[in-house]
């Protein structure tokens, strides 16, 4: 008879804690542990991939998913994860996306330090001259292919930055840089600690190899205002202006302000330059902004508003708006046609025809759409295509006479930010920053990504890098290469 109460009670006893739910998640997380303990296998992705978003990584992916819990391939074990930001428990999904990123980082910066990468398959300098000799490649898709193998085999090198103000350098933190016409300077916009930007304008003439030293020539104009777009403006010569797009603060509005590149002392590539204009123009909550080199529109710039297009002529002072029905957030001015080329935040590309004026319906020449904001518009040398990308991470190629996308670019990320686009025909690539700090390049002629190169530093919202790309950094005995300015440090990657 006790015997029998005795088996009975086990059988009990194993029944509930098979009920338990706190018994069957740790039989689980021993199951899941033995399994865990294998060695796991490659997922065989490639190093060009965006950083995976998912809470678990590739020698995980036998492990069962928990909801509510994370397993942590390196303790071996599930962690609780509880909604929110908190410091009784950090564990959150936020994180542990952010420890997978900044691991695949380092893995990535290791590799380039490592290794050099091949930007196609079988592809080499001897194989690709070879084919040239037989006739089967002409001489731009040769120049196209060389460029590429040269940035497969880009270094990257710290630059030396020297400045009248050192302690400035190891405080004031890059916001963005911006090359000339002839990439013989590069114009910045520095954080500086205390609040608010200052310029100054890097004379590239000094970037050789190997030793990359450069000047940085400052003056002393600051402001506690946001620059929200900046361009080269030609009114005296080629690239003697800056043009600066600034928020308003408070009471005071938004202004579009000409700085002369003379202010910053010995920064012209001639060491000769004539006082230049400095002017202001208070405009409201200016976007955007575009210098006009086109005959028909000469002196003039622009300005992207909210729901509005203000063309300004420097000399006379004389103004046209253009209304429109959304936040206008990139423009840029084709140079043999008369029209202005505009994204909004509506993701509407729309052209104006300047010949039309602001009366009437005709002045606006094409209409493209995107499904998100536009954030940059980018028009090609003979003016028939145009690129643009959008928040969602789409870059399109648009043919502008059929109004159709022609070739989309993949890879990209952004969600929010105002990110440029850099295209170089010459070189046949694409450059762009995305929002998970990582530049990517891609062939401009059949949208294949060449390249991902990580940020050196940590990616952040507050850093990331900056870029300009050009065949003649410095002129035409320049380093060819890429500059990226993130943080208070400048890169120079440069072919080998």
């Amino acid at each position: 008879m006790n015997k029998s109460r005795w088996q009975s009670r086990r059988r009990h006893g194993r029944r509930s804690h098979q009920q338990n739910p706190w018994f069957r998640l740790r039989d689980s997380e021993d199951r899941s542990d033995s399994r865990a303990a294998q060695p796991a296998h490659d997922s065989g992705h490639g190093d060009d991939e965006s950083p995976s978003t998912s809470s678990g990584t590739a020698g995980t992916s036998s492990v069962p998913e928990l909801p509510g819990f994370y397993f942590d391939p390196e303790k071996k074990r599930y962690f609780r994860l509880l909604p929110g930001h908190n410091n009784c428990n950090p564990l959150t999904k936020e994180s542990i996306r952010q420890k997978e990123m900044e691991s695949k980082r380092l893995r990535l910066l290791q590799e380039e330090d490592r290794r050099k990468k091949i930007a196609r398959m079988g592809f080499n300098a001897s194989s690709m001259l070879r084919k040239s000799q037989l006739g089967f490649l002409n001489v731009t898709n040769y120049c196209h292919l060389a460029h590429e193998l040269r940035l497969s085999c880009m270094e990257r090198k710290k630059v030396q930055i020297r400045s009248m103000d050192p302690s400035a350098l190891a405080s004031d933190r890059f916001n963005l840089i911006l090359a000339d016409t002839n990439s013989d300077r590069l114009f910045t916009v520095n954080d500086v600690k205390v609040g608010g930007s200052k310029y100054g304008i890097i004379n590239l003439q000094s970037l050789k190899t190997p030793t990359l030293k450069v000047f940085m020539h400052e003056n002393l104009y600051f402001t506690n205002r946001k620059v929200n777009s900046v361009c080269w403006a030609s009114l005296n010569h080629l690239d003697s202006h800056i043009l600066l797009c600034l928020m308003g603060l408070a009471e005071t509005p938004g202004c579009a302000t000409l700085l002369p590149a003379s202010l910053f002392v010995n920064s012209h590539p001639a060491g000769i330059d004539r006082p230049g204009m400095l002017c202001s123009f208070r405009i409201p909550g200016a976007w955007s902004c575009a210098w006009s080199l086109n005959i028909q529109a000469n002196n003039c710039f622009s300005t992207g508003l909210s729901r509005r297009v203000l063309l300004t002529n420097v000399v006379t002072g004389h103004r046209q708006s253009f209304g429109t029905n959304s936040d206008v957030l990139a423009q840029q001015f084709a140079l043999m046609a008369p029209l202005l080329f505009n994204g909004c935040r509506s993701g509407e590309i729309f052209a104006i025809d300047l010949r039309c004026g602001n009366q009437g319906k005709g002045w606006k020449a094409t209409r493209l759409f995107h499904d998100s904001a536009v954030t940059s518009v980018r028009i090609l040398q003979d003016e028939q295509y145009l690129m643009a990308s959008d928040m969602a991470g789409k870059i399109k190629l648009w043919d502008l006479r059929t109004t159709k996308c022609v070739r989309q670019y993949e890879g990209h990320v952004n969600e929010y930010a105002y990110l440029p686009l850099h295209v170089h025909e010459e070189e046949g690539i694409l450059v762009a920053v995305g929002q998970d700090c990582y530049t990517r390049i891609w062939s401009l002629h059949d949208a294949r990504l060449l390249r991902t190169i990580p940020s050196p530093y940590p990616a952040s919202k507050a850093d990331i890098p900056s870029v300009a790309f050009s065949s003649r950094l410095g002129g035409s005995r320049g380093a060819p290469g890429l500059l990226m300015a993130v943080g208070q440090d400048l890169y120079c990657y440069s072919y080998s």
